[in-house]
């Protein structure tokens, strides 16, 4: 047998590019699943338009970098964020800021008006005291004192938006806190930018915010969402919806909370009394075009309970699904009109869902 002859080098780099680009060139299948970490949860995009290996890691890579963008924009944990220059600049001295941060800031502006301030932005004094924020304290309880001052600090008419200029100005000294929005914001950037790449049929889910665009089989299949139950232990759903070209936001008392004293207090302050809130609603689920949106109402009817919160939905129209402790140590599901309108009459009776017509 006669020996083999060595490839030249170039031939064995041509080879191996050849293999590369071959690889990057497979057909992936349907659909295709990008994930990882985030805004200290999860992100999570779905993708049914055919892909390649070599797209789909070019879109994750943009996937990445728009979540990047809000994170360096609006997070309160980051010193060099865009919100926490904003938070430090010189009260009553307006300060240009970006398109994205405006529109957050409104959009937060608009849902605590309508709400009559169950969602109120400049709350981050207030939720660094209950050792939710950035600020470093002890998991106890404040005392009056202390609480009454940052509540006194607080409110809607310590910020002022100029919309049209792009600028805002804090007139007291209060700490800006957009986690009731952001991640909201955060969901919709992501389904815009794969709709700017030319995708058509996808689900996003960052950390339970959630855009459905199209269909899971690219013909009539909707995506399939869990909204869970409300407990401690291990996740499971309670009620499943098929989603179409629609979002859902999902605000719940029962993972983020600390105890003291045997006491057990929510991460979701009421912004009119200062303190955690206190009563049967359980979570909320809000459906809506915008994430954003939904993210802020989910927040504003958390805070406001099972009965005000419902009545507030009817009178805005919104899509609300509220899951409520009863006295047996159970739960019941009720759904606003809007709500039953847009899922239809069949799932409502199936999942057990009670409308909410009037209370």
């Amino acid at each position: 047998m006669l020996p083999m002859r060595r490839l030249p080098w170039y031939l064995v780099l041509l080879l191996v590019l050849l293999a590369g680009c071959s690889e990057r060139d497979r057909p992936l299948e349907s659909p295709v699943k990008l994930g990882g970490e985030i805004f200290g949860t999860f992100y999570q995009v779905s993708i049914a338009d055919p892909l390649t290996l070599g797209e789909a890691d070019a879109l994750e890579e943009g996937i990445v970098a728009e979540l990047e963008a809000v994170d360096t924009a609006m997070s309160t944990w980051r010193e060099d964020s865009e919100l926490s220059a904003f938070n430090d600049a010189p009260v009553g001295e307006w300060q240009p800021l970006s398109d994205e941060l405006i529109e957050v800031l409104s959009i937060s502006q608009s849902v605590g008006e309508a709400s009559d301030g169950a969602l109120d932005i400049t709350i981050g004094g207030l939720v660094n005291l209950w050792s939710f924020g950035p600020e470093a304290r002890p998991r106890e309880t404040p005392d009056d004192e202390t609480l009454a001052t940052r509540l006194a600090e607080i409110g809607p008419d310590s910020l002022e938006l100029d919309v049209e200029s792009r600028q805002a100005r804090r007139v007291r000294d209060v700490f800006i806190d957009l986690s009731a929005v952001a991640k909201g914001h955060a969901t919709d950037r992501v389904a815009n930018y794969l709709a700017r790449q030319g995708m058509e049929h996808y689900l996003v889910n960052l950390g339970g915010d959630l855009l459905a665009q199209g269909y899971r089989d690219r013909e009539d299949t909707p995506w399939q969402i869990g909204i869970e139950r409300p407990h401690n232990g291990p996740q499971q759903a309670r009620h499943i919806l098929p989603l179409h070209d629609i979002s859902v936001a999902t605000s719940g008392d029962y993972r983020n909370y600390f105890e003291a004293e045997g006491q057990r207090y929510s991460h979701t302050l009421d912004p009119r009394t200062g303190r955690p809130i206190e009563h049967r609603l359980a979570s909320v689920t809000v459906a809506h075009p915008s994430n954003a949106w939904a993210d802020a109402w989910a927040t504003a009817l958390m805070v406001l309970g099972d009965e005000q919160g419902m009545r507030v939905a009817r009178d805005q129209q919104l899509e609300v699904l509220m899951i409520v402790r009863d006295d047996d140590d159970g739960w019941r599901s009720r759904v606003s009109p809007a709500f039953a309108t847009r899922f239809g009459e069949a799932l409502v009776e199936e999942e057990g869902l009670e409308v909410i017509n009037e209370r």
